[in-house]
């Protein structure tokens, strides 16, 4: 048989194949989708009674075409490789070892230094110097540099591990030792490129896997926590003339500075809304003032957090409210009320990025403040939970409580808060009232009303923050799953394969080692620690780049996905790793172990 018609044979076989699995493929795909999708609805209690079977024809051919370049590729070189082949390099070519290029021991061991080196300055960039990973471009070279050490890693390790081991005679010749190591140096080149394929894989699906399960557990607690009553309103106090809003300059009527004096109960009495449909409502004022600002708290410490976050807006002002207001609003939150001294004050912040910076400013003890003409000192010398606004997370920046003997004028205030729960039982009737304050559906009379007057009353909704936080998590929930997942499966099958392949590959060595008086129970655990070597080799690895890179996302997500909510997910991710990647390790042992089965 000439090359060209073993060529076409493994034309057509590739073909074969590649149609089955395309067509199985795409089936199991339809489906396990829409499972995964419900899957991640219910991790974020969604509103399941709309959903319905979606099947994209767009992403079905897009999915065919890319499956048929790739197979077109593979093709391609299959018929390059056996075309350069002689007969006799086919017939022999499981007898023979590759050769082994990287001999040199001491070589090898500075190449594993080197290596460990450059992955240490990474673990070094993504964890102790995380803030200076502000910009996509700032990313790259720590990604790149990890990459580089881990081919580097298992490139040396394949270079002196063998090496070593011979050198430490009572393991190497220990049962079936010395022969699952020349196994593994069998295919010893292209093992280097696939361990480290495999291994960035692994290392992306723990660290997606971990940081986005994180994501959800941090984003449903702090849904339950920062959104404790039905409604939060907001309008601005003491309206200019004119101001800048969103890079728009706008310009104010005399009616409108004048309702700017007004708190928002009143506005909407005069708006003519029935305030029966309210209920337990609270309403505070916030103060403000441009000689107190984010500058102004750091102090001595500003010019040093400016080097180091150079991106912030320092002119920020700061908030200012009252003891005895926030303690009202707090208690109908149901979270820690506070007490003051007459000459104290008391930071609240639940940003943790930002609690950091104050807290090096407060850690003096007894901070001094002027505020409003008067100083005053910290009671605490650290930043208090809380906050007076209902969000999807922890994202108060900052709130100064103060006495309410501190001397605040009219003119800094900056804006009224209320807060109050919807006075209905069931959910339809709280939905109607929902749609009073946002103004959808036909209940929109007291929105427009207040519009064309001018007036500007902003605010949240309970309703209306779950909705938008659980749509934007489900969404990113779901996409990391699916890749963490994707990833996983992928690693997993290259292995199995690998393995399965160089098994049938390998059978006559098996029979060998029967011959030389090895019995089944010491070639069945010769072939378990083989497999469980090439296996477990580059989840370590990967598990060593997870524990730097899972820190690395979280603290980019600051603000998103809690640290406290990480071991949950951790546990949830080996569970996972554990449950896929341990299925196919023993479907590859039991494979194998089918193959290289002695003949009766």
């Amino acid at each position: 048989m000439g090359k060209r018609q073993i060529s076409k044979i493994l034309l057509l076989e590739t073909i074969f194949v590649g149609i089955v699995s395309l067509a199985v493929g795409l089936v199991i795909g339809i489906f396990l989708s829409q499972f995964m999708s419900v899957i991640v609805a219910k991790m974020f209690e969604a509103d399941m009674t709309k959903f319905q079977f979606v099947f994209s024809k767009f992403a079905c051919i897009k999915t065919c075409i890319y499956f048929a370049i790739m197979y077109l590729a593979v093709m391609f070189f299959n018929t390059i490789t056996v075309s350069r082949y002689k007969l006799i390099n086919l017939l022999n070519a499981n007898k023979k070892n590759e050769k082994v290029r990287f001999k040199n021991p001491f070589l090898a061991v500075l190449v594993f230094a080197f290596g460990s080196c450059i992955l240490g300055y990474a673990y070094w960039k993504v964890t102790g110097d995380v803030h200076s990973m502000n910009t996509a471009e700032k990313m790259l070279p720590p990604i790149l540099m990890g990459i580089a050490g881990t081919v580097l890693i298992f490139w040396s390790l394949s270079g002196f591990i063998l090496q070593i081991v011979q050198m430490i005679r009572k393991i190497y010749l220990k049962d079936t030792n010395m022969f699952v190591l020349r196994q593994i140096n069998n295919k010893i080149n292209t093992t280097v490129i696939s361990m480290s394929v495999i291994c960035l894989m692994l290392f992306m699906t723990i660290s997606i896997l971990s940081s986005s399960l994180a994501l959800r557990n941090t984003m449903q607690n702090d849904l339950v926590e920062m959104t404790p009553v039905d409604l939060n309103l907001y309008k601005t106090a003491n309206l200019p003339e004119s101001y800048t809003r969103y890079g728009i300059k706008h310009t104010t009527t005399e009616a409108q500075r004048e309702d700017s004096k007004h708190s928002i109960y009143e506005t909407l009495i005069n708006n003519n809304l029935d305030m029966n449909v309210l209920k337990d409502i609270v309403e505070i004022e916030v103060y403000a003032t441009n000689d107190l600002t984010w500058k102004t708290f750091f102090g001595d410490k500003y010019n040093e957090i400016k080097k180091e976050y150079p991106g912030l807006v320092y002119e920020t002002a700061e908030e200012i409210v009252k003891i005895s207001d926030y303690n009202k609003i707090a208690k109908l939150y149901g979270i820690k009320e506070y007490k003051l001294k007459e000459d104290e004050y008391i930071i609240l912040c639940d940003f943790d990025s930002q609690t950091e910076l104050r807290n090096r400013v407060l850690a003096k003890g007894h901070y001094p403040l002027t505020i409003a003409g008067k100083e005053y000192k910290s009671k605490y010398n650290e930043c208090q939970e809380g906050f007076i606004t209902m969000s999807t997370s922890h994202t108060n920046t900052g709130i100064i409580l103060v006495p309410d003997s501190c001397p605040l004028t009219d003119e800094m205030k900056e804006m009224y808060l209320l807060a109050a729960n919807y006075n209905a039982e069931t959910d339809e009737e709280k939905q109607e009232i929902e749609e009073l304050f946002t103004g959808s559906a036909n209940s929109s009379d007291l929105v427009k009303s207040l519009n064309d007057k001018g007036i500007e009353i902003d605010g949240f909704t309970k309703i209306s923050l779950m909705e938008a936080s659980i749509g934007v998590a489900t969404i990113v929930v779901f996409i990391a799953i699916y890749l963490g997942i994707i990833f996983l499966i992928a690693s997993s099958a290259i292995l199995a394969l690998k393995q399965l392949t160089e098994s049938s590959d390998n059978k006559q060595r098996y029979t060998i080692l029967r011959k030389i008086g090895c019995d089944e129970k010491m070639i069945n655990k010769a072939l378990f620690r083989q497999i469980g070597i090439f296996f477990g080799i580059p989840l370590v690895l990967a598990i060593i780049h997870s524990i730097f890179g899972i820190q690395f996302a979280i603290t980019i997500m600051s603000g998103l996905a809690s640290k406290n909510d990480l071991l949950p997910s951790v546990i949830a991710t080996v569970i996972i790793i554990g449950v896929i990647y341990g299925s196919y390790f023993l479907a590859t042992y039991y494979g194998s172990k089918s193959i290289i089965k002695e003949e009766n």
